[in-house]
Formats: structure tokens, sequence, C-alpha cells
């Protein structure tokens, strides 16, 4: 009896973990909609569910910065442009000649002052990150045209488009990078004083504040994380394709600050962290997957994605407010 008691408290903890957590659910749905599915087989093997992942490393690893922002309270809809601006500046420097690792040096760079123009205008300015960062986003993609001409910008070295496109014992290195990031983020956020700080900034800005943290400096610097990161994803992106282009980017600032809140991390600020921005993403690279696996139309596709998203988010939303109410 005491044996099925343990049993039964186990599974309702897990319970209670995972329908906090409304994407795992949708994880779970759509994994069962596969195998009940005639092809299922072609969903269920090793070569499509890496490919998931690798199809995933990109905006996943732009998601880790763009959640540091979030958490801190704000958002950054400028990471799509930074993706597209970062890969086409670090391929102009390697086709000049300099070495790869300057060219990429050079996208980082550009994308973390870009990250730290959102950041003085978001925090020392206090004027609102969706509108600053939408509009920095377009200011990139008219940049990153005027430079290209609108037309791809090849790379002539066969050593940069090897870093996206080399396997490390049998795994695609954009999820070996994916890995590691996000490892990384995460023991920033859960393990040093500065993600604490982000949660408590995101939490209560004037309480953070009269705290005696440097709300300032900390808010500031999640936008150059924001725009550092996505501008490695950029170079990783550029690498992967062997080409800048100044559509690469055109949907990823929306496309991942979706997915952020849809893993549960809010845009009030104060709540979530990497591995549910990390859930959040793979929903929506799962579900464009599952619905090509069981052949659903195109237009169809859309539809349902919008649904889907719209009633993760509504779920999540009515949940906390039912928790609110008992409180």
């Amino acid at each position: 009896m005491e044996a099925n008691a343990k049993n039964n408290s186990v599974l309702s903890k897990i319970w209670k973990m995972i329908s906090k957590q409304k994407a795992v659910i949708a994880i779970i749905v759509l994994l069962l909609i596969v195998l009940v599915s005639n092809n299922r087989a072609l969903f269920y093997n090793q070569r499509n569910i890496l490919g998931i992942l690798r199809s995933a490393a990109i905006i996943e690893i732009v998601a880790f910065g763009v959640s540091v922002a979030v958490i801190c309270g704000g958002c950054d809809l400028s990471c799509g442009g930074v993706l597209s601006l970062s890969g086409i500046i670090a391929i102009m420097l390697i086709n000049s000649g300099l070495p790869i690792v300057i060219g990429i040096l050079g996208a980082l760079v550009c994308g973390a002052l870009i990250g730290f123009v959102n950041g003085f205008l978001v925090v020392h300015q206090k004027t609102e990150p969706f509108i600053i960062t939408l509009g920095m986003g377009m200011l990139l993609k008219g940049v990153a045209q005027q430079l290209t001409d609108a037309h791809p910008l090849a790379c002539k070295s066969d050593t940069f488009m090897n870093i996206s496109n080399t396997t490390f014992f049998g795994i695609p290195s954009l999820v070996v990078y994916m890995a590691v990031l996000l490892v990384l983020f995460f023991c920033l956020l859960r393990f040093t004083s500065y993600g604490r700080n982000c949660y408590a900034i995101g939490g209560n800005y004037d309480v953070a504040q009269y705290s005696g943290i440097p709300v300032v400096f900390t808010k500031w610097s999640a936008f150059v994380i924001s725009g550092a990161t996505a501008a490695l994803a950029g170079v990783l992106l550029a690498s992967r394709m062997n080409t800048g282009n100044s559509v690469y980017g055109d949907d990823t600032g929306m496309l991942v600050n979706c997915g952020v809140v849809i893993g549960g991390t809010s845009f009030a600020g104060g709540v979530g962290g990497i591995p549910q921005s990390f859930i959040g993403l793979l929903v929506l690279q799962l579900l464009d997957n599952v619905m090509s696996t069981i052949n659903v139309d195109a237009y169809v596709q859309k539809l349902l994605t919008g649904v889907i998203i719209v009633l993760i988010i509504a779920s999540d939303c009515f949940g906390r407010k039912l928790k609110r109410e008992r409180v």
C-alpha cells in the first residue's frame, strides 16, 4: 500500500509539473498524432529527429538571448534584422581577405552594438521596447539590402561553410552549438547573481532598484546579450547556407518572441527561463514537421499553427488567472 501511495505521489507531482508547462502538453499531443498516423516511420527515426533539432538550432540560439531581455521585462523584435545583417557582415569581411575569426568577431561586435543602442533607447530613455526593436529590425533590413543590393552574397571560403555543416560523432554541429549555449545560458540565469537580478528586475523594476540592484546596467546588458546572440545565430546561418541574404530573418523576430511566450517566459518579465524557451520554439518546429509528415496542405498549416499558438497562450493565461484568484 505504501509503495502504491508513493508511486501515486510521484505520478501526481510529474503530472502537476507537466500541466504547468502547456508547451510540453502540445509536444506530447503532436507526438501522439504522428504515432497513430500511417507515416509514423517517416517521423520516428534518428535522421528526422536530428533534422528537426538542426532546423530548430538557429532560432533556438536566437531565443536564448531574447529570453534574457524578456525576463528583464523587455522584448527584442530586432533579432531578425541582426541575424540577417551579421551574416552579411561576416561574409563581407571574410571575402575581403580577413581571417574567418575576425569576420565572426566583427559580426558579433555589430550585434552587440545594435543591442547597446536598443538598450540605451529602452532603458536609459525609457521608451517602449516593442516599438523601438521593431523599428530597429526594419532599419537593419534596409541596411542589409543596401549592402547586398538585395541579392545573396556568397562566401568564398569553404572553411567558413564547414562551421555549420560538419558533424561531431554523427551529431550535426549546429545541434552541438545549440546544446552548449543552452547549458551556458541556463547556468547564467540560474546560478549567477546576474541571472537573479534579471528575474528581480522583471518581477518589479522599482523594488529591484530600491534593493540596490544595478537595474540600468543589468537590463541594458540584457539587450546587448540578445543582440550578440542573434549575431552569432546569423553567422551560423550564413555558414550553413554559405551565403548572406537580406531576406534571412524576415519572420524571426515574431517567431522567436512568440515561441518564447509559448514556452512560458512572460512578456511581463520575471517568469520563465531558458528550458521553457527551448521547449516553446521546439513546439513550433515540431508542428511544422508533424504537419508535413501527415501531408497537411501548406495553407492549412499556417491556419493550424496560428490556432494552436493562440490556444496555448490563452490556456496558459487562463491558468495563471485561476491561480491568482485562488490566492
